[in-house]
């Protein structure tokens, strides 16, 4: 019997054309959901960036931060890194992390505060890092209760802080 943090179990599985292919296995770090709690709960944390270890195996906490500057945490999105298996160049990478976005209605009822989940996976980001994010994100968000809204982001425009501001909103800020 697998753990519940475990996110794929590696087993042959039959493609289309009949080969076969393994499918990757990653585990979530036992830090990430106490991590994600102390943001949800006690509100001490801004936001937290997760990422897969050099060996694709495991989802860890890379940071989690009280600073609530948007531009803080898009930069650190945008200057992540990933090292490449195989051949061990350093590349743009991608990263999974959760933002406790706060806002105020542009009709002027009051603030609003809604967890996001953002899967940022830039277009320059090495095609094995982006597959490998992409097949495990979901475990990691099934296992973050609280989430209010996703926001996948490919460039930096997916992450300004408008763009996101208008999806979490649903253009009500």
């Amino acid at each position: 019997m697998f753990s519940q943090f475990e996110a794929w179990n590696a087993r042959r599985c039959a493609r289309s054309d009949g080969r076969h292919y393994v499918q990757r296995f990653v585990s979530l770090s036992i830090d990430c959901v106490p991590k994600f709690n102390e943001l949800k709960l006690n509100k001490t944390l801004k936001f937290i960036i997760f990422k897969l270890t050099d060996d694709y195996k495991e989802i860890v906490v890379e940071e989690a931060s009280e600073d609530p500057d948007w531009e803080v945490f898009r930069e650190k999105l945008i200057n992540a890194e990933s090292k490449n298996m195989k051949t061990g160049k350093v590349t743009k990478g991608p990263r999974y992390a959760v933002y406790d976005f706060n806002y105020d209605l542009a009709s002027g009822e009051g603030s609003r505060s809604k967890i996001t989940f953002i899967a940022w996976s830039p277009d320059d980001a090495g095609i094995q890092a982006k597959m490998v994010y992409a097949s495990s994100k979901d475990a990691l968000r099934r296992s973050l209760n609280g989430i209010a809204t996703e926001v996948q982001g490919n460039d930096t425009d997916d992450i300004e802080y408008q763009t996101v501001l208008n999806k979490v909103s649903k253009g009500l800020a």
